[in-house]
């Protein structure tokens, strides 16, 4: 050939490989592998506010449902977070927490008064589920229950008392009503939150001033030394509020701390946040661009909490992130009810890579929600159930749990859309009690593939298995008509010789190696 021509033809070559989505190939460097940093199974928390069909007509059906239950809640979503291995729920809110009375959720349920949900669609709920009830889950569910207090229009004895009558063991006049209401032993709750978005609906504090409520509250809802072990946590920032942070960690003692809170959602406009479905690739990259922000946000966020915190005692607690869309059309706009696509599975698997490297500071999560609101990963239509692609998710990275962080570095390949740029790979690894290592990887580009290269020597591995969540089309969604569409299966597309492994990622595609 002609040396001439074919240096002409070199940077064509170049632009029809980029064009037709050619896969690049990333190389993945260890870390320190001897650090111990664990990655708290908490990150993989979930959250169940009563808003729209999340608890009633969701998780709770009643005792004298025909859809099969236990105390009320129904089986099949009782079984799927058991094998979700769900480690805490949050509960009763959100926004709902401010305004819950929860005296008024106990006791024989046809006595109970009624409340309004006034921030979400006005209904009427007859308080038929309460603390009992949401315990009681908890205990079959397996999972630590993680009460959000209402500071905004409660009071500090109400709090207290609340603490006083799931904890308190000996004599008192909560413990012995709580044994008038059948339950003899306490349930023991470790983790309360102290109020909620305390700069919004929680009671559009200041800074500075929602700092010294929090440290009342926190003062009487415990002792001297915290000697119920209580994780007390703040309610913190929305997105990249920094100085929200800021003001807690240098006005609230530390001792006085065990949790801040960050609120983060995956959000285009608030005012038109676009379909759940039927959205385009430019909505796609710009709810991603909302996603991957996590990563500068918590950065920033435990940058802050490290001036005040260097030994890291305090926990970032990202108690609400998720994909935020329009509700699905014919739905009541207060319900927040939305489909969930693979574009949600991206969403959820680079957002849990975050999590897990930054695990030294990030020791609790819970993804908005758990059934029927936001990106759910339990759809309900009366006695249907389906599992979401973000369910499916947070099954595959389950492995993670209480894992120790495998540090790695790498630059990532680039996903371009109409002159923007966004990392196209998201990757997190950790090893088990067993040695037996897990490498979850996210390929965020909507249309090429990218191959990640990692040499396994280092660690030791020899045998490779894998798992995949993909589909043909961005849009595609598990119905209940159609509620495998879309599911894990086995992963074979790469390459592993002398140790190196190869591993072709398709694009919008999420993937979870195991090696031993």
């Amino acid at each position: 050939m002609n040396t001439k021509f074919f240096k002409f033809l070199q940077p064509l070559i170049f632009i029809c490989i980029t064009t037709l989505g050619y896969s690049q190939t990333t190389t993945v460097k260890w870390g320190n592998t001897n650090d111990t940093i664990k990655i708290n199974k908490h990150i993989y928390g979930h959250f169940a506010e009563h808003l729209g069909r999340s608890i009633y007509d969701g998780f709770y059906v009643g005792d004298s449902s025909k859809i099969a239950n236990t105390n009320g809640v129904r089986n099949d979503i009782i079984n799927a977070l058991k094998d979700l291995k769900i480690p805490n729920l949050r509960w009763p809110g959100g926004c709902f927490a401010d305004t819950y009375h929860w005296k008024d959720g106990i006791g024989p349920k046809e006595n109970r008064p009624t409340i309004v949900n006034q921030w979400w669609g006005g209904v009427t709920e007859d308080n038929s589920f309460g603390t009992h009830d949401f315990l009681n889950l908890c205990e079959v569910l397996g999972a630590e229950p993680y009460l959000s207090g209402n500071v905004g229009s409660g009071t500090v004895q109400e709090f207290a008392d609340w603490v006083q009558y799931t904890n308190f063991d000996g004599k008192s006049p909560m413990s012995d009503l709580r044994k008038e209401n059948g339950r003899e032993k306490p349930w023991n709750v470790k983790y309360w939150g102290i109020g909620n978005e305390a700069w919004g609906c929680g009671g559009n504090m200041t800074a500075d001033y929602y700092a010294n409520i929090y440290r009342t509250y926190a003062t009487f809802i415990s002792d001297w030394t915290n000697s119920g072990g209580l994780v007390r946590i703040a309610s913190g920032a929305s997105g990249d509020d920094y100085n929200w942070t800021e003001t807690l960690m240098k006005n609230v003692p530390n001792k006085m701390l065990g949790g801040l809170a960050l609120h983060h959602y995956s959000v285009i406009d608030w005012e038109n946040k676009g379909p759940s479905v039927d959205f385009t690739e430019n909505q796609y990259f710009s709810t991603m661009t909302e996603a991957l922000k996590m990563e500068e946000l918590v950065t920033k966020h435990s940058a802050i909490m490290d001036k005040y915190d260097p030994d890291k005692k305090i926990d970032l607690v990202v108690d609400e992130w998720g994909g935020w869309y329009d509700v699905q059309e014919g739905t009541n706009p207060g319900f927040l009810y939305q489909q969930n696509t693979m574009r949600d599975a991206v969403l959820a698997g680079a957002t849990l890579n975050i999590f897990n490297n930054h695990a030294a500071r990030v020791r609790m999560a819970n993804l908005a929600q758990c059934v029927n609101v936001l990106q759910a990963v339990i759809l309900t239509d009366k006695a249907k159930m389906i599992l979401t692609p973000t369910y499916h998710v947070m099954h595959m990275y389950k492995v993670h749990q209480d894992a120790t962080l495998i540090p790695l570095e790498f630059e990532s390949p680039l996903y371009t859309f109409e002159g923007k740029t966004l990392p196209a790979v998201s990757v997190s690894a950790s090893k088990d009690s067993t040695k037996t290592v897990h490498i979850s990887m996210v390929n965020v580009d909507a249309h090429k593939e990218n191959t990640i290269e990692l040499d396994l020597n280092v660690l030791g591995l020899k045998n490779v298995t894998a798992s995949i969540l993909s589909s043909k089309n961005l849009q595609d969604y598990n119905s209940f008509d159609k509620p495998n569409n879309i599911q894990p299966t086995n992963y074979k597309d790469f390459k592993f010789k002398k140790g190196v492994l190869q591993v072709t990622l398709p694009p919008f595609s999420v993937i979870v190696l195991e090696a031993k």
